[in-house]
């Protein structure tokens, strides 16, 4: 036998032994379960410390079986830009998704990352503001429209479950993202609601489910940076009775997982994209906007029932954290990095601090903002702010800021709040130890101009690093005194 005719045999011999340790290594591979909230506050959780009694019980033994993290952020509080980041370990400047824009064309992502690592890649909901142009990297992709407008628990467990059935069928590991569209407006039981439900030209009057917990005005608490007054109460209870609803579809997701027998091999991680969408939360850079709930639950590496109050984590580490997490090279271009070492209860540097953005909102007027929040301090850049240009985005309907307006009609300290939140100043101060809620804003007051010096630079420095198109709008302001 000829030594060509020889290395044939041997190659088709052992062809079928490399199929199944690839086929193996795959089965092996840690799956991926991302589960994401629409505009829940990160204390509108229990494990959070939400004074709702029994508001989210799924999503608190979450975070009993693993990580959650006092310090962590999103990038960005808008929801589609943020899934951006998410999905990029880029800033929206340096990815394209400044607003409800695409990712750029030849931005890596991580949906594509996986897929091409020979992932089974599934989506619930959201599926138009996460990569929207790269669709057909889902091996399945289920809308909102199918899930009760991304709102039936039920739903959301029988699609979980199939997506990870055909997975196993595939012989693939899994990345499954589960999207809750609750808590986001229409809020259950509101005029919105029941608006979009009578109306067949804008819904299927069957497509919002009901709920199997209805939260009264006077069971719930009204945040700090929002007034006590009767509407606000009574749009804050419909909101909390969604986000009972998200922890059902919370529970439901991973009760899918349990019963498959993979949620030993699974990391999983759970986050909101932004806080609640209501005035001073939702589209800004407070510490309410862009503070979430990030939990992160993996047997074998994380150790159950971890709170870490040290170390800063962002949007912009998801990617690279999942990447390394599951042994893949990180994204080319990433400003993020793996927080893996903190998941092991490692120590890891420079997580000090964290960068957050506004460009522009879904109504594409451009409100530019730049913020970075220490662990006592938050400063703001308010690039946009001249006085004269007046602030718009979604969190102003329904009855709470309708409420604001009409009161400050005769209450001198809620019109000055309202003023700030349609104008603001260019720049606001706070020190987020004592005022979490940033009711009072340091900028002018001269004991804290050493502070609001160094944190101008420490900003600056990060608009350097990161070619940010705002960068000549902050010059202005570091020969300030």
């Amino acid at each position: 036998m000829q030594l060509r005719q020889l290395i044939a045999v041997v190659l088709v011999g052992i062809s079928p032994l490399v199929g199944q340790v690839e086929t193996a290594c795959q089965a092996a591979r840690t799956n991926f379960l991302l589960i994401t909230v629409d505009d829940m506050n990160w204390d509108s959780v229990g494990a959070f410390g939400c004074g709702v009694a029994n508001i989210t019980p799924n999503i608190d033994r979450l975070a009993s079986q693993g990580m959650r993290f006092q310090h962590a952020h999103v990038t960005i509080a808008i929801c589609q830009p943020t899934r951006a980041v998410w999905m990029t370990g880029r800033y929206p400047h340096r990815n394209g998704a400044l607003g409800f824009d695409p990712i750029s064309p030849g931005v890596p992502t991580l949906l594509e990352a996986l897929q091409d690592a020979g992932y089974f890649t599934g989506i619930l909901a959201k599926v138009p503001h996460v990569v929207p142009t790269r669709g057909k990297s889902w091996d399945v992709a289920v809308r909102a429209s199918d899930l009760k407008m991304g709102r039936d628990p039920n739903l959301y467990y029988q699609r979980s479950r199939e997506i990870i059935r055909q997975a196993t069928a595939a012989k693939k590991p899994f990345f499954l993202m589960a999207n809750s569209q609750d808590p986001h407006r229409p809020f259950a039981g509101s005029a919105q609601e029941q608006g979009r439900k009578k109306n067949p030209k804008k819904k299927n009057p069957n497509s919002f489910p009901g709920v199997s917990r209805t939260y009264k005005p006077e069971e719930i608490t009204v945040p700090g940076f929002l007034p006590d007054l009767p509407e606000v109460r009574k749009e804050i209870a419909q909101y909390y009775t969604s986000v009972h609803r998200a922890d059902e579809i919370t529970g439901a997701v991973l009760r899918a997982l349990e019963e498959s027998g993979a949620a030993d091999n699974t990391l999983v991680m759970f986050l909101s994209d932004h806080g609640m969408p209501l005035p001073f939360a939702k589209t800004n850079c407070w510490h309410h906007s862009t503070r979430t709930p990030w939990i992160v639950r993996w047997p074998g590496t994380v150790k159950a029932g971890t709170y870490d109050q040290t170390h800063f984590v962002s949007g912009i580490d998801l990617a690279p954290t999942v990447l390394d997490a599951v042994g893949l090279r990180s994204l080319e271009g990433s400003d993020g990095r793996s927080f893996l070492p903190v998941l092991r209860g490692e120590s890891q540097d420079g997580r000090d601090r964290v960068f957050t953005h506004i460009n522009r909102t879904a109504g594409r007027k451009e409100y530019p903002m730049r913020a970075v929040q220490t662990a006592k301090f938050g400063y703001i850049f308010n690039g946009w702010s001249d006085g004269k240009t007046r602030f718009k985005n979604e969190s102003q309907n329904g009855l709470t800021m309708a409420a604001m307006v009409r009161m400050a009609e005769t209450d001198k300290k809620l019109a000055d709040r309202v003023k700030h939140f349609l104008y603001r100043t260019q720049e606001e101060l706070y020190d987020y130890e004592k005022d979490p809620d940033a009711l009072n804003n340091l900028a002018e007051n001269p004991k804290y101009k050493q502070e609001l010096s160094r944190l101008r630079e420490m900003l600056h420095a990060h608009m350097r690093a990161t070619s940010d198109p705002q960068l000549a709008a902050i010059r202005s302001r570091l020969s300030k005194p």
